[in-house]
């Protein structure tokens, strides 16, 4: 398998297909590179290097006891695209995976980062705080910590759910879908990723956002039942320098794979501006 070695002795897994201009694909959690078969496969076909890394604990990557926290992950991911010596990259994050990319393009992007994509992100900030009212309270993430802990491989099953929307009335559910996510899921590290709801939940990326200079898009369903709509998106564009808010009516938070033509197409429109 690629893989390259952090410095701190960790493996962090890779896909790394074609040539052209580099896209970086961040997933979320708890899941890995898989998650963006769709896109992968999409903007290959379209002639550009499509990159997608397991993060740390996740997936194929080195299941770490430590350093599972957003400051280690965009540094992970600084290591990656000094490996595979990438400019001009676009980043694109997915749910956690946009923090990640927030966390990254602001603190180690510099002169590297064409533009960035934040799809249904945790950005920028998820928890209840006084000065995040409209956050969600810390019991929701200590339940998820709890049933990661009790019987993870149910909890992961019936997330599925809420995360395609496959709750909804009239939803056409894909059996398929959701056991590869559960998947991917049950591939990680639980040490990791009961860290990492930490990680995407209490980290703050007001600053991180103000800070990056790069064009962003912000892509996200107004039906989002795992980071709502309300308190994510709409803040994250109006803390970025220069951004470009898509809201997508009745779109759940997994929709770069149930809605996978329409996001491609946007995503393919804005990096082609």
């Amino acid at each position: 398998m690629p893989t390259f070695s952090l410095k701190d002795g960790n493996e962090i897994f890779f896909k790394d297909w074609g040539t052209g201009q580099p896209i970086v694909f961040h997933h979320g959690w708890p899941l890995s590179a898989d998650d963006w078969d769709c896109q992968m496969m999409f903007f290959l076909a379209k002639g550009f290097r499509v990159i997608a890394h397991d993060r740390r604990g996740h997936g194929r990557s080195s299941q770490t006891w430590t350093g599972n926290e957003m400051d280690t992950y965009a540094s992970d991911v600084a290591e990656l695209v000094a490996h595979l010596n990438l400019h001009n990259a676009i980043h694109v994050g997915h749910s956690t995976g946009g923090g990640e990319v927030a966390r990254y393009v602001a603190k180690h992007g510099g002169g590297r980062v064409a533009k960035a994509a934040l799809i249904s992100a945790v950005s920028p900030l998820m928890v209840k705080t006084d000065t995040n009212p409209g956050g969600l309270p810390r019991e929701v993430f200590d339940a998820m910590r709890a049933a990661v802990l009790s019987n993870r491989p149910q909890f992961y099953q019936d997330l599925t759910l809420p995360f395609y929307g496959y709750n909804r009335s009239g939803a056409t559910i894909s059996e398929g879908v959701r056991a590869n996510w559960w998947r991917q899921g049950m591939m990680g590290g639980i040490k990791a990723q009961y860290d990492c709801i930490g990680a995407f939940s209490e980290t703050d990326f007001t600053e991180d956002l103000k800070q990056i200079e790069v064009p962003t898009l912000v892509m996200h369903g107004d039906d989002d039942q795992i980071v709502p709509f309300a308190d994510s998106a709409p803040l994250s564009a109006k803390l970025l320098k220069k951004p470009t808010l898509k809201v997508y009516a009745g779109f759940p938070h997994g929709m770069p794979t149930t809605h996978a033509a329409q996001i491609n197409s946007d995503l393919l429109a804005f990096i082609s501006e």
